[in-house]
């Protein structure tokens, strides 16, 4: 099944569609040092601990044209270990040429070990029916 446009959405659901929650979870009990959060990564880490939050950016520059927009979303390896790379800013302008900048959380009671170089989210890309100019104050934007 292949990402749907605005219309072909709209043609299959009504509103929205309802998840809920299942009926299994994990716990971490009794784990005293940092969870590694790498891919064979290169550098020093960057230690998270538990409810903080810190802004990252990617090593790779991101440029849309004016018909193409984004998300980011982050890999559900990292989410079990309690990790979100954005809290509220998913969404990636049309338009854009910069880094992307993460808003990273850890939501575990774990000290969380960020390795530079780690595939720590993925972008799913959309097309738009118009273009669009990005107009938006973070162009080629930096930490």
């Amino acid at each position: 099944m292949g990402v749907l446009s605005g219309t072909e959405i709209k043609r299959y659901l009504k509103e929205n569609v309802d998840l809920t929650l299942g009926n299994e979870f994990r716990y971490f009990i009794h784990h005293n040092g940092p969870v590694s959060i790498s891919d064979e990564a290169d550098g020093k880490p960057y230690y998270l601990g538990p409810g903080q939050m810190c802004l990252g950016i990617t090593r790779e520059n991101v440029k849309l044209p004016s018909d193409l927009c984004a998300l980011v979303e982050g890999r559900s390896r990292f989410a079990r270990l309690g990790l979100s790379v954005h809290i509220t800013a998913s969404f990636i302008n049309p338009g854009v040429d910069n880094q992307t900048v993460l808003e990273i959380f850890n939501a575990s009671s774990l000290t969380l070990a960020l390795y530079p170089g780690t595939k720590v989210c993925q972008m799913i890309f959309m097309t738009m029916e118009g273009k669009a100019e990005y107009k938006g104050i973070f162009q080629g934007q930096a930490l």
